[in-house]
Order: C-alpha cells, then sequence, then structure tokens
C-alpha cells in the first residue's frame, strides 16, 4: 500500500466529483445510455467514483479490481444474453475500466476495448470528462447493435441512471 496514493484518495474531495459531473452532466449521460440501449439489446451502465475509502482503499485494491466488484455489486453480469457493460471511473487514481459480461466480450476481444479506451483517455486527458464517458458510451453501444442489435422493444434490464459513489 503506498502512502502517497491512500493520501490522494483521502484528500479527494467529493466536490471535484460534483463539479466535473454535475447533475446536467449526469442526465446527458443518462439519456446517451437511453438512446445506446435503443439501439441494441445489451446493457450498458457508468459509474465514477471520486476516491477509495474503507476496505477498498486499505486493500490497495486498483481500479480494474474495484470495476470488477462493483460490475458483481450492481449485477450487471445478470442480463439474459450476457451484454451488460460497466465504465467506470475512478477519479483520485486518473483511471478508469470497461468491464464487460462474457456474451459481448467474447465477440468484441481486448483490441477492440481497448480502441474505445484510447478515444475516452484523449478526451479525459483534454479535461473532457462528459465527452469522454459519452464517446465511450456511444462506441460501447455500437459494438452492442453490431453484436446483440435491438429486437422489439425490451425490458430495460439495468437502470440507465449513472452512478455516483
Amino acid at each position: 500500500m503506498s502512502i502517497k496514493r491512500v493520501g490522494k484518495h483521502l484528500l479527494e474531495h467529493r466536490w471535484r466529483l460534483r463539479r466535473i459531473f454535475p447533475p446536467q452532466a449526469l442526465a446527458r449521460i443518462e439519456q446517451a445510455i437511453k438512446s445506446g440501449e435503443a439501439t441494441h439489446s445489451g446493457q450498458v451502465r457508468f459509474v465514477v467514483e471520486g476516491a477509495l475509502d474503507g476496505a477498498p482503499l486499505f486493500r490497495n485494491q486498483p481500479a480494474r479490481g474495484r470495476a470488477l466488484d462493483i460490475f458483481s455489486q450492481l449485477r450487471i453480469w445478470d442480463t439474459v444474453h450476457n451484454n451488460g457493460v460497466l465504465i467506470y471511473l475512478l477519479l483520485a487514481d486518473h483511471d478508469f475500466e470497461i468491464v464487460a459480461d462474457r456474451g459481448i466480450d467474447a465477440r468484441v476481444g481486448n483490441a477492440g476495448w481497448e480502441k474505445i479506451c484510447v478515444e475516452m483517455e484523449r478526451q479525459f486527458r483534454a479535461g473532457n470528462f462528459e465527452g469522454g464517458v459519452i464517446k465511450g458510451i456511444e462506441a460501447v453501444s455500437r459494438e452492442l447493435a453490431t453484436h446483440f442489435p435491438a429486437q422489439e422493444p425490451g425490458p430495460n434490464e439495468l437502470p440507465d441512471a449513472p452512478v455516483v459513489m
């Protein structure tokens, strides 16, 4: 466990998260998820966490491990076609992860997810967090539409609203 990382997470203020993702930005992200899900039968979730606290921080959990935990906690894996996708952003570490269920992951593969990550990272480096997330959602939705096109209007298996932790 790095003292520097612990300090960074303990000092990360919640106001920064609210400044980067105000309610209007979260509403636009939710709308992007809804629009994307109209084109496919998959499920997309976005989770942003300002900083880790408690056990995840003191276990020195990396962003990938935290994203996997959240993927499980939010039951993103529990979709009919195993095609749920989580976009997770951990602001304190300047890190993000895309976690995909086995149905879509087998079709897109690491190279496909990495391509999406490169564009998102470019936007994040420019300070355009909302735009980066929306571009990521649009790219994930294109992949889902290719591999799991929309059937008739099906149930929305997971909420579309972003989760702020």
